[in-house]
């Protein structure tokens, strides 16, 4: 079995640490001003990543104050070990080389892998594989995109057998109308992308409790983005860590 990884998610929006409900920016909770601290407190728990989400980016807004988190916190970082996953309104070459130059390890890349698929097979040339993921969001079994308010109508399994064609070798799957609820993954569907294309599937959307863990790695999974289960206290990093270093 391949290694696994707990990735705490940061989502920023106006620099502050937030969670949202099935991607509504109306539904939204903070938890805290300082994205800093959110970060210093996940590396001393033991986190090997972090999942870092630009919503107002996503939004197609400036975020500029999200910008200068990001480059903050791999900064502060550096020293760790911990790396960045980064994503969030990310769609053109100038944007994905600007995260790489902030000190991003992994840039997520949702709306131009579906719209812009030379563009991403270029950058998975320049960059390489294991330096880009694409976000695989699924509503209504069809991929949204622009932070989820729009339907591309594409068919997920489709999408996932166009871009691991392309050679991305790493998707991030969510399930919208999970995402935010504390409802549980969608492991179900998870297994059918993963009967479709061999790739590294990290899981997110939803996730409840530590079982979710369990489930994303007895499927085969790479790994999982926790989130609000983090922020609300139903899991604690530390014992989520423990258990994926059981996992590995």
């Amino acid at each position: 079995m391949k290694g696994f990884t707990v990735y705490p998610a940061i989502d920023l929006r106006a620099g502050r640490v937030v969670r949202l409900q099935q991607g509504d920016p109306q539904r939204m909770t903070v938890y805290n001003e300082d994205p800093l601290a959110v970060a210093a407190q996940w590396t001393a728990a033991g986190a090997r990543w972090l999942h870092v989400v630009n919503l107002d980016g996503a939004f197609g807004e400036q975020g500029q104050r999200n910008q200068e988190a990001v480059g903050a916190i791999c900064s502060q970082l550096r020293a760790s070990g911990c790396r960045v996953q980064f994503g969030g309104g990310l769609r053109s070459a100038a944007d994905v080389e600007r995260a790489f130059v902030q000190g991003v390890e992994r840039v997520v890349l949702g709306t131009l892998a579906i719209e812009q698929p030379e563009l991403l097979e270029l950058m998975l040339q320049r960059f390489g594989a294991e330096r880009i993921a694409v976000a695989l969001d699924v509503q209504n079994g069809t991929v949204a995109l622009r932070g989820w308010q729009e339907d591309s109508q594409v068919p997920a399994l489709q999408a996932a057998r166009e871009i691991f064609a392309r050679g991305v070798r790493t998707l991030i799957y969510t399930d919208v109308r999970r995402d935010g609820m504390g409802s549980g993954l969608n492991i179900d569907f998870a297994r059918q992308i993963l009967d479709t294309v061999q790739c590294e599937l990290i899981l997110s959307g939803g996730v409840h409790d530590l079982e979710d863990v369990r489930a994303a790695h007895r499927i085969g999974a790479s790994g999982i983005i926790i989130g609000k289960a983090l922020y609300d206290g139903r899991i604690e990093l530390k014992t989520a860590l423990q258990l994926e270093a059981k996992l590995c």
